[in-house]
């Protein structure tokens, strides 16, 4: 991509990035400025490095480009900041300058970023393939053999070290076309399917319909809807964004259903920006408009029901059950209460409130990929605080919180249960 530098920070409105007044109110809430104390590792020092480069004052190059992808786009300096400066924003069109710059650019990172984001993600076809294979080699016993002997060390350490974080893929994979049998006089909802959600927590889907057909809604999994394009927003990839973005409009009319629905929160922070990231789409913008107002994450759906079913009471002892704010659903969505309004009242469980939820527990997306050590520690402090709780089961609403909590549990020998909230609705309200 041969494109100038900073096309992106600098044609944004200058006024965007003043909304931030240096008001430091941000620094105790972010991950990667208590770790370091480094103002620039900080969400004000990034504004102000983003600032220097849509001035000209700055370029793109290597430290900027650092900082912009050391940054776990929690958000949690959103929810912090008195200004409500758009930081997940400002930070989406900062690593679109990054990519553009090239400067991060590698044979290797170039080649995976390619097949990944611009092939197999944007492609339900490629990905169920990949996902096939993967549980093909799982299933036989190859996964496991070359774990064992090494070949995934000597073919890759990187890929060695990583693999803990590989969910099992889950078959059969989303039921795309379903329709609610018969014509209940509910709600009429649309449930996305996801990428990663469709072929490795295909389950939760299955969950999701349960729920929502409990609750009395129609519930339709439109065919043509294509991953939703947060992946590649958060990596700097705006234009694939946009097309795939394009792609679901045009399978799902927003006009046709009451709501639109999603369970991973990261999906849904994005999902309700069509709008903003299609601003400038005559043909599209209205649609996009119309689709933000009807995309709802499912846990907040699920608490507008004046009368919600029957949970079923415990078989024995109660189990002790604890909730982590994912960073997308609480910082991105403003999604606090419905999930533990929601989980509260299930009869089976003892709630127990875990100390600090709404800190990152270190997934953020791909960051446990791109920057293990970062992410392990954070993760680490989150297994301590479940482990204070003495939880039997943790709930997290988003499929890279669960990767990461189920691998590192199990590598520090904590016996919980890390499951979807909406999975343990589905279970009770049977």
């Amino acid at each position: 991509m041969n494109q100038p530098q900073a096309i992106r920070l600098k044609r944004l409105d200058y006024r965007i990035l003043e909304t931030c007044i240096h008001c430091g109110m941000c620094l105790p809430t972010c991950p990667t400025y208590m770790a370091t104390k480094n103002e620039n590792a900080s969400p004000r020092g990034r504004i102000a490095m983003m600032k220097a480069v849509a001035s000209g004052e700055l370029s793109p190059g290597g430290h900027f480009a650092d900082e912009m992808y050391h940054c776990l786009g929690c958000l949690a300096c959103q929810t912090a900041c008195p200004a409500d400066v758009p930081y997940g924003f400002m930070l989406e069109e900062a690593r679109a300058d990054v990519e553009a710059s090239r400067v991060l650019a590698t044979p290797a990172r170039s080649f995976t970023r390619r097949m990944l984001l611009s092939h197999v993600f944007p492609s339900r076809v490629l990905l169920r393939g990949l996902g096939t294979m993967l549980w093909l080699a799982r299933r036989t016993g190859l996964q496991s053999l070359a774990l064992r002997t090494g070949l995934v060390r000597l073919f890759s350490r990187r890929l060695d070290a990583l693999a803990p974080l590989a969910p099992p893929i889950t078959r059969p994979f989303t039921a795309m076309g379903y329709r609610t049998p018969g014509n209940p006089n509910g709600p009429n909802v649309a449930l996305l399917a996801g990428c990663v959600q469709d072929i490795a927590f295909a389950d939760v889907n299955r969950d999701s319909v349960t729920v929502l057909e409990k609750l009395g809604c129609r519930v339709s999994i439109p065919r043509g809807q294509q991953c939703c394009g947060s992946l590649h927003a958060h990596n700097g990839e705006l234009e694939t964004a946009r097309r795939l973005a394009r792609i679901n409009l045009d399978a799902i009319d927003p006009l046709a259903f009451d709501a639109i629905i999603t369970n991973a929160a990261g999906c849904g922070s994005h999902l309700r920006h069509y709008a903003r990231l299609l601003r400038d789409d005559p043909d599209y913008r209205e649609r996009a408009e119309a689709w933000d107002k009807r995309v709802q994450d499912l846990l907040a759906f699920a608490s507008t029901f004046p009368r919600l079913p029957e949970s079923r009471a415990p078989r024995g002892a109660r189990q002790r059950l604890t909730y982590q704010d994912a960073c997308h659903l609480v910082h991105g969505q403003k999604i606090h209460a419905a999930p533990r309004t929601l989980l509260k009242a299930l009869k089976e469980y003892e709630w127990i409130e875990l100390p600090d939820s709404t800190r990152c527990c270190g997934s953020a997306g791909i960051y446990n990929v791109t920057r293990p050590e970062q992410a392990r520690a954070l993760g680490n402090r989150k297994i301590g605080d479940i482990r204070t709780t003495g939880a039997d089961v943790i709930a997290v609403a988003n499929p890279g919180c669960m990767v990461q909590l189920r691998a590192l549990s199990r590598e520090h020998n904590l016996p919980v249960r890390v499951v979807h909230p909406v999975t343990l609705l589905a279970e009770s309200w049977q």
